[in-house]
């Protein structure tokens, strides 16, 4: 669960953390296993509204926040693309950067729409995430695809609250965009990491790094809400700061 660096434990297994396995499990039936537990972690996180955006943050500061999380996905999905050999998932990758880099601009139109100029505004100013930091690490397909489904799984449940903020405060285009562009979008990376993981979650190694892949993933969002962002206030004007070196803090938290 989040808050444990640890694998998950599957429904069918005893109390605490997953047990070590001699023997992979089926790959449709593990990535089946491994869905239900993120829904499930996913349900616990929308309980203590981890993610969620502060119901006091501005229309302003949430799309700029917004700014850096599509930048940062577009990069680590172009990271990974560059290393596949597979065909179908360097393409499904591609795909992923390109729709990352679209929601960027179109924000970017947004902000231009509400009087913020975004070119003057630069989202890598405070320095790389957490996140960022831990996905760009992963090395095989089957940890990043593990890692790849909650981060678009988190993503979606935090772009719903945020839709929903943005219309309850009368910015229906902000909550257009999301809910008709946006969302689809990430609906259809989600579920393209899951359609990929059993080709590659083969062997005990690869399931056990999925498992850990998606835990961790869950516990930097329980441990560092992405809401925390623009409670944090909005990026740094372009020029005016240097993206963080590993061991200095990016906006919101402290260095891991």
């Amino acid at each position: 669960m989040p808050g444990s660096t640890g694998p998950l434990a599957f429904s069918n297994d005893s109390a605490g953390s997953a047990p070590e396995r001699d023997v992979a499990l089926d790959p449709a039936e593990f990535a089946g296993a491994l869905d239900a537990e993120l829904v499930r972690a996913l349900a616990h996180l929308g309980e203590i509204s981890a993610g969620a955006p502060r119901e006091d943050a501005k229309v302003v500061d949430l799309l700029v926040a917004a700014l850096k999380d599509e930048l940062e996905a577009a990069e680590i999905a172009a990271i990974w693309m560059a290393a596949e050999s597979d065909l179908e998932l360097k393409l499904g990758l591609a795909r992923q950067v390109g729709d990352e880099a679209r929601h960027f601009r179109l924000l970017s139109d947004r902000l231009r729409q509400i009087g913020i100029d975004p070119d003057g505004l630069d989202p890598r100013g405070r320095g790389y995430s957490h996140t960022f930091r831990y996905l760009k690490g992963l090395q095989t397909p089957a940890e990043r695809l593990a890692a790849n489904a909650t981060r678009e799984a988190l993503t979606r449940m935090r772009n719903a609250r945020v839709a929903a903020l943005f219309a309850a405060r009368g910015d229906e285009e902000s909550a257009r965009l999301y809910r008709e562009v946006i969302g689809p979008d990430e609906a259809w990376h989600l579920d393209f990491a899951r359609r990929m993981l059993p080709r590659y979650a083969l062997t005990v190694e690869d399931q056990e790094r999925a498992r850990l892949a998606m835990a961790r993933t869950l516990q930097l969002a329980d441990d560092q809400p992405e809401g925390a962002r623009a409670k944090a206030g909005p990026a740094e004007p372009a020029g005016a700061g240097r993206p963080a070196t590993p061991g200095s803090a990016p906006a919101g938290g402290s260095a891991t």
